[in-house]
């Protein structure tokens, strides 16, 4: 049995991280300075904020060296690296601010919105009525003046911002005031594009007038698997005040360490890699639609994020799309969103783009044997096995 479970893994390490092109844009891949600390001995430990445990010292030290880079990188009052996911992040936005029978809107999962936010979600284990932004797919993204009028109209408690889909910035900015004045609790959940957002690469949520910031760390952003909370001082240390012992208890703190590099890297590194991730995702997308793939928004210049959209009416067709590219080790979702965050850390840049544009085009419309292909992914992984902008081991 402990044969058997090495070996899968391992044979998991030999093929996804070693000879596939992962283009899933919630996946990246950490540094190995930051991958030691998950196995490091923080990961046995606990500590609590009425000192309850003994021991303790460095670890409080690490997470408040950890929430200060965060605000410092994300332009934050308040930083909280508890919450054990994205979901546990929109969760306690959800408790500190809404009440049953309360309004939410955010984008819908018809759009391309969060599902985990909608109705067989959040929305529904708190009793709240979600209703949509008013959507263009045409441009992606919410329809401002609609909007507007949308909110007046419901009055939401809460108005949230970000997707699943997410190829433009959204409308903060615009749609914030309106949100004030009608008594709403601002959100934005980035964690689809939290690394671009700490690279200074798409928009300031916080700045543009967001109260909060949560999501994911282990999508553009390039930590290990996780939520964080960041958020001006009034509203931030209201959910901070509710997050132990309702929705943490211990906090993992082997993963608040690793996160704490994450953070150092992206304060260092995080805008080249934020730029380059946004240019291989425009070259990737202007060379699939030269292919004559169904890329969205050409009107617009494709994308200004990590994903590249590729539109096949539904995940229905998606899937036949990613279940072709697999026996190729090409692995994208049934979206089809393709990413470019994890070949991007791997040290891709645009002429690699242009080289899976075309491996991508031999075999969903060649329809070239795969195992020809799979020699060829293979070789361009082969020359992008180190991680980059990362300190050096």
């Amino acid at each position: 049995m402990i044969n058997e479970i090495l070996s899968l893994v391992e044979k998991h390490r030999d093929w996804r991280g070693k000879q596939c092109l992962n283009l899933i844009p919630s996946e990246n891949v950490m540094s190995p300075a930051v991958r030691e600390l998950l196995s490091s001995d923080l990961g046995h430990r606990y500590t609590a904020r009425d000192h309850f445990y003994m021991g303790t010292s460095f670890i409080d030290e690490i997470e408040h060296c950890g929430e200060e880079i965060a605000k410092e990188v994300f332009r934050a009052e308040t930083a909280d690296l508890r919450p054990l996911s994205g979901h546990i992040a929109d969760l306690i936005f959800l408790a500190s601010f809404a009440k049953p029978k309360d309004v939410l809107m955010c984008v819908s999962p018809e759009n391309g919105g969060y599902p985990g936010m909608w109705n067989d979600g959040l929305a529904g284990l708190f009793g709240l009525k979600a209703v949509p932004f008013p959507f263009s797919k045409h441009d992606m993204n919410i329809k401002v003046e609609e909007a507007k009028e949308a909110i007046r109209r419901f009055k939401p408690k809460l108005v949230i911002f970000g997707a699943s889909l997410i190829t433009f910035p959204h409308p903060v900015k615009e749609l914030a005031e309106v949100a004030r004045e009608n008594g709403a609790y601002i959100g934005f959940d980035g964690s689809h594009v939290m690394g671009l957002i700490a690279g200074k690469q798409f928009q300031d949520p916080l700045k543009e007038g967001a109260y909060t910031l949560f999501g994911s760390t282990h999508k553009t952003f390039f930590g290990p698997q996780g939520g964080i909370i960041l958020a001006d001082k009034e509203h931030g240390e209201i959910m901070k005040a509710k997050i132990y012992p309702t929705f943490v208890d211990n906090a993992h703190w082997n993963r608040i360490a690793a996160l704490t590099l994450a953070l150092a890297e992206m304060k260092n590194f995080g805008k080249a890699y934020a730029k380059q991730v946004i240019d291989n995702s425009k070259t990737l997308a202007k060379a699939l639609h030269d292919y004559g793939f169904p890329v969205v928004c050409q009107h617009l210049g494709f994308t200004q994020s990590h994903q590249v959209l590729l539109n096949y009416g539904g995940y229905k067709q998606g899937r036949v799309i990613a279940e072709k590219l697999q026996p190729a080790n090409i692995i994208v979702d049934c979206g089809v969103r393709i990413g470019t965050c994890e070949v991007t850390r791997r040290g891709m840049k645009e002429e690699e783009m242009l080289k899976i544009a075309g491996l991508i085009e031999r075999t969903v419309v060649d329809e070239e044997q795969p195992e020809k292909i799979k020699k060829d992914v293979a070789k361009l992984c082969a020359e992008f096995q180190k991680v980059e902008y990362c300190f050096e081991e």
